[in-house]
């Protein structure tokens, strides 16, 4: 079972850029660097990535929820929101339209202005930014989630997939999520950033992690091809999402892209720790914690 998400890991450019960036205009705080060891590298089968620079930032709040920035290659032929995989990472804010007005003069860019996700008494309001190596960030007030920041932690990753329902039975099946019905829904940054009309609609479905954690799936139209990938390196973009998994991973049927093994850096702490691909090719990685550990 998920427990939590623990870690985004995001392919960037620059490491320096990318900290300042968010250290000034998202409250994230550096609770850790270095560089990427070769037991990392291993369990993740992307050796070529050993010995790269990485910087783990952390919200204010002190939410144990993790951005990780690994320093990667451009890959040719990639844009945000144009193939499969992970495709944004959503965190809580208390005000979007004061975050776009602080993110106006920024390295960020606005790529959808604050607005309701729909008609209604107190729906959530949501804007989307590029950072600075055009990584996908949703910045959303939902009063179903607490925040104890202006800019607090992750609460969605959202996932672009060739098909709705590979998507959810490969959670459902694999982690016994609940998955629910996809909905048809206009997800304007996603037209504009495809080519496609504004009132393009894509199925959409939430996967629940916890009370604290969901997944959205965005289906794709059939033409999105998938995410391109450097041998031995991570993917680009929005490279990988490491969840806390209760259970043993040994018991999990899945292929990983290694041996799963032990891995003594923070925040692992000498935890097992696998890499899967999922339905739309995702990266998944998972960090074994106890069964009985409370999973909210």
């Amino acid at each position: 079972m998920l427990k939590s998400i623990l870690i985004i890991t995001v392919s960037v450019f620059n490491l320096g850029e990318t900290e300042t960036a968010y250290r000034d205009y998202l409250d994230h705080e550096t609770a850790g660097r270095g560089e990427v060891s070769t037991e990392l590298g291993a369990v993740w089968d992307a050796d070529a990535m050993t010995g790269r620079n990485m910087l783990l930032m952390q919200p204010a709040s002190d939410a144990p929820v993790y951005l990780r920035f690994v320093e990667n290659d451009a890959v040719d032929g990639y844009a945000p929101m144009t193939t499969h995989g992970w495709n944004g990472t959503e965190l809580l804010v208390t005000d979007p339209d004061a975050v776009a007005t602080r993110l106006d003069e920024s390295p960020f860019k606005i790529i959808g202005p604050p607005k309701d996700l729909w008609s209604a008494p107190n729906a959530p309001r949501a804007m989307q930014a590029l950072g600075p190596s055009d990584e996908v960030l949703y910045l959303t007030r939902n009063g179903d989630f607490e925040t104890d920041t202006s800019i607090d932690r992750v609460f969605i990753m959202v996932l672009g997939g060739p098909s709705m329902t590979a998507l959810g039975d490969f959670y459902r099946n694999t982690f016994g999520l609940e998955v629910g019905e996809p909905t048809p829904f206009p997800i304007s940054v996603i037209s504009k950033a495809q080519g496609r009309p504004a009132d393009t609609t894509y199925p959409l479905a939430i996967a629940t992690v916890s009370k604290d954690f969901l997944i959205e799936l965005d289906e794709y139209p059939a033409d999105t091809p998938t995410r391109p990938l450097k041998p031995g390196h991570l993917p680009p973009g929005i490279a990988m999402v490491t969840f806390e998994f209760a259970g043993e991973l040994d018991d999990l049927d899945v292929e990983w892209r290694a041996t799963p093994r032990s891995i003594e850096a923070f925040p692992y702490n000498g935890r097992d720790v696998g890499v899967i691909a999922g339905a739309a090719g995702e990266w998944i990685e998972l960090v074994e914690i106890a069964a009985d550990a409370n999973t909210n």
